[in-house]
């Protein structure tokens, strides 16, 4: 290894660890996790440090939670320790034997054994596996422009359910609006108001078309409460339709004020669309008109529920 990475970092002593008063808590954790997976290996300080080519004394730094480690170093003493980065940073599945031993017989698993698993799970814990009746909640899913407010009201007079516009919600319990929860108090609050809004939106209604927000798939909990608790159908929509729909509308959230918002959006959509595609219907609604897409949506919801055309 050269010699450039073993030194970009300070090398702190470790005779002045036990006075040092600049540690950081991570650091701290992070040492620990070093030492812990060092003695589960039955490893010496020496021999790790010469298995990880890094210096000895730049390995104790790092276990006394001082200094810096560089991302190549921490991947070196990963790889000597024979564990993953994750454990080394802290990932709280990495935390136990059994998440161990979950994660290694889960990781060469293939998407639809994973489906199946998480199903089960979610049925052993009883937080939602998979709904086994035609759930007559409708939830609509999918990025904003692709037609959820507009069909999912056309869906719910048409089925005579209540329509529920989860965004809507959300404001009601926050007391402001989805912009300022998310100013104000920042993402990990506005998705507490986001699940706390689904959960109340399935007690209350039994039957009803749910448009729920963009993003609500990027919050686990959230999705599996959906997927297990309604029949749930993703609007697609082509890339350009998004932006020109959204650009209508005059929201341009999180994309305001970027030069390349269509490449923006792609970039959303790419990164969100295994998600969406675990619905249990897809409806693109870039492939015909309003009144023709309305009609593949209305046949495919009344088709599914048994409900007579």
């Amino acid at each position: 290894m050269s010699s450039t990475i073993l030194h970009t970092d300070t090398e702190i002593s470790p005779e002045s660890a036990a006075s040092s008063e600049d540690k950081h808590p991570y650091l701290v954790g992070l040492g620990q996790r070093v030492g812990a997976l060092r003695a589960r290996r039955g490893m010496t300080r020496k021999a790790l440090a010469a298995a990880a080519q890094v210096s000895e004394r730049h390995l104790a730094n790092m276990e006394y939670g001082l200094g810096n480690a560089s991302v190549l170093v921490l991947l070196q003493v990963a790889k000597a320790l024979q564990c993953t980065l994750a454990e080394l940073l802290g990932d709280v599945s990495t935390s136990s034997p059994d998440w161990l031993m979950i994660r290694e017989m889960l990781e060469q698993c293939d998407a639809p054994t994973l489906h199946r698993v998480r199903i089960a799970i979610g049925e052993l814990l009883g937080t939602g596996g998979a709904a086994h009746e035609r759930s007559t909640r409708i939830a609509l899913v999918g990025l904003r422009g692709a037609g959820k407010s507009t069909l999912g009201q056309m869906l719910a007079e048409d089925l005579g359910y209540p329509f529920i516009e989860l965004s809507r919600e959300i404001e009601k319990f926050a007391g402001c609006s989805v912009a300022e929860i998310q100013a104000l108090y920042g993402a990990n609050a506005y998705r507490r108001y986001e699940r706390r809004a689904l959960e109340e939106s399935i007690q209350i209604y039994p039957e009803a078309v749910i448009a729920t927000p963009g993003g609500l798939v990027s919050d686990p909990a959230s999705f599996a409460q959906l997927l297990a608790h309604c029949t749930t159908l993703w609007l697609q929509a082509d890339p350009a339709d998004h932006l020109r729909r959204v650009t209508a509308q005059g929201d341009l959230r999180p994309m305001a004020a970027s030069k390349e918002a269509l490449q923006d959006l792609k970039n959303i959509l790419e990164g969100r669309q295994s998600f969406y595609s675990k619905a249990q219907f897809a409806v693109n609604t870039s492939a015909q008109d309003l009144e023709a897409t309305f009609e593949l949506l209305r046949a495919t919801v009344r088709g599914y529920l048994q409900i007579a055309p």
